[in-house]
């Protein structure tokens, strides 16, 4: 059966308000993870707890989202790599777009880790558009076209959308482990053009 090019979520509910403190006590990550599926509903709250919209108006006239962003450029991707294949995550609209047919789930571990450690039924994989730092809308500082200004920027944005999966993951119970990928592999695969970077991958699902 192919797979819908879109998938729309579901609004994101709070399906369980856990105390911001109680989340930070039990953040930690997880290596130890299922092959059991997340339900769609619980997808969704995930993917808009990492870098969602969370108001129609944030900063130089964008959507504000639940993660920092320089100059608000949202320079961060989010791909979510699944068993059936691809995904974009679009947070304007709240939705899925299947990039790739095929499942990727190995390319978003290295080689040294193994097909093993791929077995998690989400990874994320954050990958930095330039293009979208550079042409911000937000304050045009000069540095932005610094290739290490960049780095420093797209390594702090993406670990605030890491960190923000870590609380969710936190707070539902959930199993979560931000690492390195198969950079060269995913870019490849998911033809990016020469502006973008595959930064590093968060597998996520419940623990074993």
């Amino acid at each position: 059966m192919s797979q819908p090019a879109v998938i729309q979520l579901p609004s994101p509910e709070e399906a369980q308000i856990v105390p911001v403190f109680a989340a930070f006590e039990k953040r930690r990550t997880i290596r130890e993870i299922s092959t059991r599926s997340l339900p769609l509903q619980e997808l969704a709250n995930l993917l808009w707890a990492a870098c969602g919209v969370n108001r129609k108006s944030g900063p130089f006239g964008g959507p504000g989202r639940t993660a920092a962003s320089a100059s608000n450029s949202q320079e961060i991707d989010v791909y979510v790599a699944l068993a059936e294949g691809v995904y974009l995550y679009e947070a304007r609209g709240n939705r899925l777009i299947r990039i790739l047919g095929e499942d990727l789930r190995h390319l978003a571990m290295t080689p040294r880790q193994g097909n093993a450690d791929a077995k998690a039924p989400v990874h994320l994989i954050y990958v930095a558009d330039l293009h979208k730092l550079i042409h911000t809308q937000g304050f045009q500082e000069p540095g932005l076209h610094d290739a290490e200004v960049q780095k420093s920027y797209y390594f702090v944005d993406t670990g605030l959308i890491a960190g923000n999966v870590y609380l969710y993951a936190a707070a539902r119970g959930l199993a979560t482990w931000f690492h390195n990928c198969d950079k060269a592999g995913l870019a490849a695969k998911l033809g990016l053009r020469p502006e973008q970077r595959v930064l590093f991958a968060q597998s996520m699902g419940y623990p074993e």
